[in-house]
């Protein structure tokens, strides 16, 4: 059963870009000074934009709640839209978003991919989506994904991979699917039933048996050896690893700019795919810029993005690119 909690948004950013446009990218910092974000977003070479992604800063039973996701769609951009509209919804209503958050987070993405198949009735029948978020609550940090858009932190110097990318020739994703009667074939990767590339998604009715959106959730303790974290699509891993997108980001005290440093790397670096980058900084005893600074009470979207979103609220972004 889910609950509607009383919330009050105090940031809230999401995409509105076509590839036709110039890439986005924005931040904020959060009303207690505890941590900083900053995303940067661009179809990349691409001619259709199927990444969304989510920064939210809410308060819930008086605490702050940051809301950090990335979602990457394939089959269309449909489900990822939808994922990115209503995951976090979902999460924040549910009745033990506090007291069991990561029974919520798993409840959260399980009921967004069954509404998510209700409602698509027989139109985009293979839209899916990846998930990376990120949630923050206190001093607890849950990080939940499916799917291969993968999170990053920084602790005490250190690059670590926070998320799994679920890959269908991974053995034990792959007796997964093959338990439940499904099969695993090369072409041109590994693919599930020969067509998807990842081994878990929203959406995928025609595969939904096989290709389940069950998150795998970690989670960290903020404390002053958590520096920062990094949510991106696989335009950014596929030619980025994880110790070089740390090692950019450390140096750039501004999350916006972080995140716009990474975007423009894998573009240069010829990455075939969307780019999408979300970086979460955290200041406990880290020194912050007077850049991040000047971004409390209100989030920093550049100018193209915020006319966007004064004229068009509807975050609709169409495309159709495979996985």
């Amino acid at each position: 059963m889910y609950l509607q909690v009383p919330q009050t948004s105090v940031l809230s950013s999401s995409n509105q870009v076509h590839a036709e446009e110039q890439p986005v990218s924005g931040g904020g910092l959060s009303e207690n000074g505890k941590f900083s974000y900053g995303y940067a977003s661009s179809p990349g070479k691409r001619s259709s934009m199927e990444d969304f992604y989510e920064t939210r800063i809410d308060g819930v039973n008086g605490e702050t709640v940051g809301l950090f996701g990335v979602f990457d769609g394939h089959g269309g951009a449909r489900a990822a839209e939808y994922v990115k509209q209503h995951l976090f919804s979902n999460l924040i209503k549910h009745p033990k978003f506090i007291s069991d958050t990561k029974s919520a987070i798993a409840d959260a993405y399980s009921r967004t991919d069954s509404e998510f198949l209700k409602s698509d009735h027989s139109q985009n029948r293979d839209a899916g989506s990846t998930a990376s978020t990120a949630i923050l609550v206190g001093d607890r940090l849950l990080v939940a994904n499916v799917g291969d858009s993968r999170a990053v932190i920084c602790r005490g110097g250190e690059a670590i991979a926070v998320s799994r990318d679920h890959k269908p020739d991974q053995s034990d994703e792959r007796q997964r699917i093959e338990d439940a009667g499904g099969f695993v074939m090369w072409a041109g990767t590994w693919r599930v039933g020969g067509v998807l590339a990842v081994s878990r998604a929203f959406g995928d009715k025609l595969l939904k048996q096989y290709v389940v959106a069950d998150p795998e959730i970690q989670e960290e303790k903020v404390d002053s050896s958590l520096e920062f974290l990094i949510l991106a699509s696989d335009g950014l891993w596929d030619v980025v690893s994880n110790e070089e997108a740390v090692a950019m980001v450390k140096p750039i005290q501004d999350s916006e700019e972080a995140a716009k440093r990474l975007m423009q790397e894998a573009y240069q670096r010829g990455s075939a795919d969307n780019i999408t980058c979300v970086v979460v900084r955290f200041m406990g005893n880290h020194s912050h810029s007077q850049g991040d600074s000047s971004k409390r009470n209100g989030d920093s979207s550049n100018r193209s993005l915020e006319n966007h979103q004064q004229s068009n609220p509807s975050n609709h972004v169409s495309g159709n690119q495979p996985q």
